[in-house]
């Protein structure tokens, strides 16, 4: 299911608009080194903390673009999506702060910790079953109910276009980066950072990492078109949905590699970055450093930016302690 009356590729100049969009509702968010972390890797390690925004996920900054590029006619119904967490919780926020309503659609298994964040910003939630079917079947009832504006997770230029401007601060912030890595479920983040680098700094690789137990994205890549999972299970909830055209047009045109990692070297990962680095992480989030520690030759010797992409942990349910 799509906004289908807003199906276009996004373009830099998109990506500039709603940096100047979006300023007033988000939070240029810091750059962290890690010595032990570079040592650990052999590259020259930079975090993007976007763990460190209102909502605690990089998604605020699509979903503000969408909800404050609404006229005033189409903001009167409110906006809608289905998610499982991160962006039903950033659409929530950017909807309570324009004072407009905001229905989700979240699997039943999303974490307490990111329905309660939702229910915070005043997003009415409906749940669904835990796969891709149940959860587009239940939107689809649930926007005809509503008529809120239809705000894709990933799968919206307006997103994307959001998700874009995390990048060039990066690029600004860095003086510039060899490769830059973030997580890829949907691919909101990779097509938004794909879409800066390739017109700001073309010499930066773009490289996606993805769970072992959740690499449609991987499979897709290798074989040339979209390959979906209805149901994967990992420990990275936010990356259980699978590619869309929008992204996967910016993933076949501007993706370097996707690397895969597995559940222990997810958890040892995102270990690592509490530790170390001192910040809370998702472990969606720790499956880009899980892919360079297990790739070392691919980083050796390079200027490598980390997008920590979230920080909405259940702390009474973290990965490595027994429930």
């Amino acid at each position: 299911m799509m906004n289908d009356v807003r199906m276009y590729i996004p373009t830099y100049a998109d990506m500039l608009a709603a940096q100047e969009r979006i300023k007033p509702h988000i939070r240029r968010t810091p750059v962290l080194r890690s010595d032990h972390l570079s040592a650990l890797t052999g590259a020259d390690l930079f975090f993007k903390c976007e763990n460190l925004q209102e909502p605690g996920a990089f998604k605020v900054r699509g979903a503000s673009n969408a909800v404050f590029g609404l006229d005033a006619e189409q903001a009167k119904l409110g906006v809608a999506t289905h998610s499982s967490g991160n962006h039903a919780s950033c659409l929530s926020y950017a909807a309570m702060r324009r004072g407009i309503p905001c229905n989700v659609v979240m699997p039943r298994t999303a974490p307490q910790a990111k329905k309660d964040t939702v229910r915070r910003y005043g997003g009415k939630i409906t749940e669904c079953e835990p796969s891709t079917t149940s959860r587009e079947e239940t939107f689809a009832r649930v926007q005809a109910e509503t008529g809120g504006d239809f705000v894709h997770p990933y799968n919206d230029p307006r997103v994307i276009a959001g998700q874009a401007t995390c990048s060039k601060e990066f690029i600004e912030q860095t003086d510039g980066l060899d490769m830059i890595v973030a997580p890829i479920g949907g691919g909101g983040m990779i097509s938004g950072t794909c879409l800066t680098l390739s017109t700001l700094a073309p010499e930066t690789k773009v490289i996606a990492a993805e769970p072992e137990q959740a690499d449609d994205a991987y499979r897709s890549f290798k074989a040339g078109h979209i390959i979906a999972d209805d149901a994967p299970k990992t420990i990275a909830d936010g990356l259980l949905v699978p590619l869309k055209d929008l992204t996967w047009h910016f993933v076949q045109a501007h993706v370097s590699e996707i690397f895969t990692a597995s559940e222990e070297e997810i958890i040892e990962a995102m270990k690592l970055t509490w530790k170390h680095l001192r910040v809370v992480m998702e472990p969606s989030s720790a499956v880009p450093l899980a892919t360079i520690l297990k790739n070392p030759a691919a980083v050796k010797g390079k200027r490598v930016g980390i997008i920590i992409t979230g920080g909405n942990v259940d702390l009474d349910r973290l990965p490595w302690t027994k429930n």
